[in-house]
């Protein structure tokens, strides 16, 4: 699902609320409602391997990648001292990152990135370079200078790609340019950059050893991003039996490709096989830490999530509640825990769909109370629970309380972003619909073309967040008697939108091109309506004969 939802309109006179989300769950029930969660911000580090870490030595700034092989004895030609001096500039940038000196962590990267390309012009080109190559690159990814990145990739494929097999550590920087190449979004590179960490490893030793797991995880992780979940799913199996053969059937080292499988498989609609899946889950947590534990409370959710997908909302909810209830129990979670705070938003999310939605507001009246305790009401999570709350009052039509609230939003937010930064668009819209909602049609029509504005500057005029905004914009123009022409110019464009984003047989393009008909034949305009006419023909009837098999 993608994090940009646009409302579809069931006819020219009604408009929705518009649904948002920011880190969606990975599976939903049907339904128009979505409500925010606040994602969490993690220190990322890409390194593949347990063993990699980083660091400085002594008072000279130098690099030094180091990723740990699982023959030792590889790893001595490079030496022990270059080993050790890769872990301690790893550990060096991790530290300066997490405790906030982000500068002096770009200073170590760039003099080390800087002496390396000395090195490199001098025409040093060994695996010594790539292993400090490997280190600054990850550096930089958990800083996000995906420029920096980028570029070390280039020179990091100018030194493998001539480098032969046997090399030490080889299979472990390819690991990390696999995963580096994945979050830049260069999945077939990342693919290419695994295969052949694998053939390494599969020659040194075995197609059945557990070092196999690592490249394997990411190798699946690439082909689900490049839409190829077949031979993810094939993946994940082959990385579960190798875990299952070298640590057994309850070892805790199978949950990571089981939770990836099970995700997995609801996407592709095999939603029993994500159950079963889900359930070992449960089983190895409750085996290994009991029943009560907050782990198993966190798989709880995932079967939950399968449930969903299947229908099932009250089983569900049935599980929500009881891993709510296991969370907060739990002596290793804090009242504001991320995880509590997210499952909060997911159960209250789920009880507004079965129409429980009184107590849906409750879990976020109390994830509310919660963060304005802890964190303070200008904190961004504080904001996102304030709309959800105000999603939840629209959504039972208590317009005035969502206004009430979606302005109180707003206002919090002119303290703490500039007026165009596009996170005030969520509100701002959905406000322009209660206020549409409550008649209020002028300043409604001044919300919704503000927004556009502020989308089509942040994400290009042919985004899916503009064509959110235009089709909100689309309605309140009609209702207020714009002119046709100018409407009709507003729902090609989102046609167009829709088109690329959805594809040219989606149903959003169904319904606007209903509405484009609709107006082609009040403005008398019937030799341009003809090919739009023919086109919602041809996709209706193309929809009857899917219904009836």
């Amino acid at each position: 699902m993608s994090g940009f939802c646009p409302s579809i309109f069931s006819d020219l006179l009604q408009i929705h609320i518009p649904s948002f989300y920011l880190h969606p769950p990975k599976a939903k029930c049907n339904t128009r409602m979505r409500l925010y969660v606040v994602p969490s911000k993690m220190f990322r580090c890409y390194a593949t391997t347990e063993s990699l870490h980083v660091g400085i030595t002594s008072n000279e700034t130098q690099v030094s990648p180091i990723v740990t092989d699982p023959d030792k004895s590889q790893s001595k030609r490079l030496g022990d001292d270059f080993e050790m001096m890769l872990e301690e500039l790893f550990s060096e940038i991790k530290s300066m990152i997490s405790l906030g000196n982000k500068s002096d962590a770009l200073d170590l990267l760039e003099a080390n990135y800087e002496a390396v390309k000395e090195q490199m012009v001098a025409g040093r080109k060994s695996i010594e370079e790539a292993a400090i190559l490997d280190v600054i690159a990850l550096g930089y990814m958990a800083i996000e200078d995906f420029k920096m990145v980028d570029i070390i990739m280039n020179m990091l494929n100018e030194i493998v790609h001539d480098l032969s097999d046997d090399e030490p550590l080889l299979d472990s920087i390819l690991t990390h340019m696999g995963s580096m190449n994945s979050a830049l979004g260069r999945f077939e590179n990342s693919m290419l950059l695994y295969k052949r960490a694998l053939t390494i490893l599969e020659k040194n030793h075995g197609s059945n050893s557990k070092s196999l797991v690592m490249p394997l995880l990411g190798m699946g992780k690439a082909l689900v991003s490049a839409g190829r979940a077949i031979k993810a799913i094939d993946i994940y199996h082959r990385t579960i039996s190798i875990l299952e053969s070298n640590m057994g059937a309850e070892s805790k080292e199978l949950v990571v490709p089981l939770n990836a499988l099970g995700n997995l498989l609801i996407e592709e609609g095999k939603v029993k096989d994500a159950e079963n899946t889900f359930m070992r889950i449960i089983a190895i947590h409750t085996n290994l830490y009991g029943k009560d534990d907050d782990r198993v409370a966190m798989a709880m959710c995932s079967l939950a999530n399968a449930k969903c997908a299947k229908g099932d909302a009250e089983g569900a909810i049935d599980l929500y509640t009881n891993a709510l209830r296991m969370m907060e129990h739990s002596e290793n979670m804090n009242l504001d825990d991320i995880v509590l705070e997210k499952t909060r938003v997911e159960l209250a999310e789920l009880l507004h769909v079965v129409g429980r939605a009184k107590e849906g507001r409750k879990l976020l009246e109390e994830c509310l109370s919660i963060t304005k305790k802890y964190k303070g009401e200008e904190d961004p999570s504080y904001i996102t629970h304030l709309t959800n709350l105000a999603t939840s009052y629209s959504r039972s039509k208590n317009y005035v309380e969502s206004e009430r609230l979606l302005r109180s939003t707003l206002n919090i937010m002119k303290k703490t972003v500039d007026p165009d930064d596009p996170s005030t668009t969520f509100p701002m819209l959905q406000l322009a619909v209660t206020l549409y909602n409550l008649k209020q049609d002028k300043e409604a029509e001044q919300l919704a073309v503000k927004v556009l504005h502020i989308r089509e500057k942040a994400f290009g005029n042919s985004s899916l967040p503009v064509g959110e905004a235009l089709e909100c914009l689309i309605s309140i123009q009609k209702r207020v008697g714009r002119d046709d022409g100018e409407i009709l110019e507003m729902l090609k464009r989102n046609l167009r939108i829709q088109e690329r984003e959805f594809g040219d047989e989606s149903e959003q393009v169904v319904e606007t091109l209903k509405k484009i008909v609709f107006y082609m034949e009040k403005m008398e305009i019937k030799d341009q309506k003809y090919p739009f006419q023919r086109r919602l023909s041809l996709l209706r009837n193309k929809f009857k004969q899917q219904l009836q098999y």
